[in-house]
């Protein structure tokens, strides 16, 4: 990936580039031809320490610096979720150009450079790419990561990141960049209200028009795969890459009495805080996933298996068992006929994209979300699946060009990102935990306050579903036991976000109207939509 366009057109000449080591098998697991005389290329690259996934930055005159590769191969680099990897890898590479367009290589940078270079990305009117104090941020943790390691290793007589020291939050004190962004926006959060979220579905993924009904040329061919996942995300507020990596046993089975809601689990090896949590997904969304399996996911499995596909897959771990109890362990056999076995709760993305199971007809993935090959489906390539779900949007609800300035969270079309599921979801629970307090237990204000400060409130109830890492520690020991067992008596009579349940999302869609209207960045369908649009169809 080259960088050079970032930091402005005829800054530079040349620019850094950033590879990555890609793994020993290409996507779905199949093994890649490599190029004549390189046969013993993954060989090499082990014992240089060098792992599938590590980016590799290329100097402008065609060098690898052997420091920077060391530094991006230490264990806190890649213990990085993939997203912090690559944002990171970048933001260095950036940081490089600045220097080789000075005649400087990393190790020489100063304090003045770093100066420099925060007044160049951010404030130089010759600069089109100008980038927010949030975004200074992230560079500036990027960088100040990779000069703590070689201050630590002697590679610099003086780092040019200043520090400083503050208190964490379990009291240790912890050096920090000095000079963030005092104008820094800590999150650009964006909602949907459940009907803002209803129509993004159902015309972005499913295909209807203005007028709420299917267009007769729509061809989502993978409309039940994609809407499946939104809604699973929308209901259940995981991660992208926590709801993209589950396995199909990891599909919830357990249903909470009053049948609305099941229960799964989270392995811990995907979440951003690496501790494993629970979730919980409303009963018509996990129709919505069991439909897509039985259907079209069997459909591709059976395709891919009659292909050949799977005989190709040289990574392919057949598991032989999955045991029971609070401890998983998953057992496997691989193509060289060597046996594994690993912690459910271990398992990485990558790990989980090699898992099959052996079925009727054969081999088949144990990977839920499957391409139209019927291999593994990238947990990066949803992105590209909600940004057409929103071209789509935009094309059918908002047909005319916006005009310059136009808030497009205040537009009639609805946008969502697999991020903005999540918060959703964080609006719906704390509005509806809000709602069925107040509901089921008829509490004055002196009974709620007393209620919170035993059990505590909504707003930390979400706070556990999100799984937020920035949690106290004395919540964490005390409140989470209590908080779980308050949640589950709720959610048994929790109301719905659609689907053929007794009550639905539809009955507090005045609240959220409100909420949405006294509250900047939470998108809802306004008159504008349904009169303008009301009989049309895309």
């Amino acid at each position: 990936m080259s960088v050079l366009k970032e930091l402005g057109e005829g800054l530079l000449v040349a620019g850094w580039r950033v590879f990555w080591v890609p793994a020993g098998a290409g996507p779905g697991g199949v093994r890649p031809t490599l190029v004549e005389g390189w046969e013993d290329l993954a060989e090499a690259e082990k014992q240089a320490g060098i792992n599938p996934g590590d980016p590799i930055l290329l100097a402008p005159d065609y060098r690898v610096d052997e420091l920077l590769c060391l530094y991006l191969r230490t264990r806190r680099f890649r213990r990085y979720t993939a997203e912090t990897k690559r944002n990171y890898a970048i933001d260095i590479c950036l940081f490089l150009n600045f220097l080789w367009a000075r005649g400087h290589v990393w190790t020489q940078a100063v304090a003045e450079d770093v100066d420099d270079y925060e007044d160049w990305r951010r404030f130089a009117p010759e600069n089109a790419n100008r980038v927010s104090g949030a975004k200074w941020d992230r560079e500036l943790t990027a960088l100040a990561g990779l000069y703590a390691w070689a201050e630590g290793r002697e590679l610099i007589s003086q780092n040019p990141v200043a520090m400083k020291e503050i208190l964490g939050r379990d009291g240790t004190v912890i050096r920090v960049p000095a000079g963030k962004a005092k104008d820094a926006k800590r999150s650009d959060v964006r909602w949907l209200t459940p009907r803002a979220w209803r129509r993004w579905v159902d015309v972005g993924m499913r295909g209807h028009g203005a007028g709420g009904v299917p267009v007769p040329t729509w061809a989502g061919r993978l409309e039940d795969r994609n809407a499946a996942f939104a809604d699973l995300l929308h209901s259940s507020g995981m991660r992208l890459s926590e709801g993209g990596s589950l396995l199909t046993f990891e599909v919830p089975s357990i249903r909470l009495r009053g049948g609305r809601y099941y229960v799964g689990r989270i392995a811990a090896a995907v979440t951003r805080s690496k501790k494993s949590r629970t979730f919980y997904v409303a009963v018509h969304v996990l129709g919505g996933v069991e439909a897509y399996q039985q259907g079209l996911r069997a459909e591709a499995v059976r395709k891919a298996q009659a292909a050949g596909r799977y005989d190709a897959v040289v990574d392919m771990r057949l598991v032989t068992q999955v045991t029971t109890g609070t401890k998983r362990q998953v057992h496997w056999c691989d193509r060289n006929g060597v046996v594994g076995k690993k912690a459910l709760a271990d398992l990485t993305v990558a790990e989980r994209m090699t898992l099959y199971t052996e079925g009727p007809q054969g081999p088949e993935p144990l990977w839920l979300w499957l391409n139209e090959q019927g291999l593994p489906f990238r947990v990066s390539s949803w992105e590209n699946v909600f940004r057409s779900a929103n071209e789509r949007c935009r094309a059918v609800l908002d047909p005319a060009p916006a005009p310059p300035g136009l808030d497009p969270y205040r537009s009639v079309a609805p946008q969502a990102t697999p991020h903005s599921a999540r918060h959703s979801f964080a609006l719906y629970m704390l509005v509806v935990l809000h709602y069925l307090m107040d509901r089921k237990f008829g509490l004055t204000p002196e009974e709620r306050r007393d209620f919170r400060l035993l059990y505590g409130d909504p707003w930390r109830m979400v706070q556990d579903l999100l799984g937020h890492a920035d949690l106290e520690t004395t919540r964490a020991i005390y409140l989470a036991p209590v908080a779980d067992l308050q949640l589950r008596s709720l959610l048994e009579t929790a109301p719905l976000l659609g689907g053929d349940g007794v009550e639905s999302a539809g009955s507090l869609d005045d609240l959220f109207a409100r909420v949405a209207r006294e509250t900047e960045g939470i998108q809802d369908i306004d008159a504008r939509m349904e009169v303008t649009r009301k009989g049309h169809a895309g």
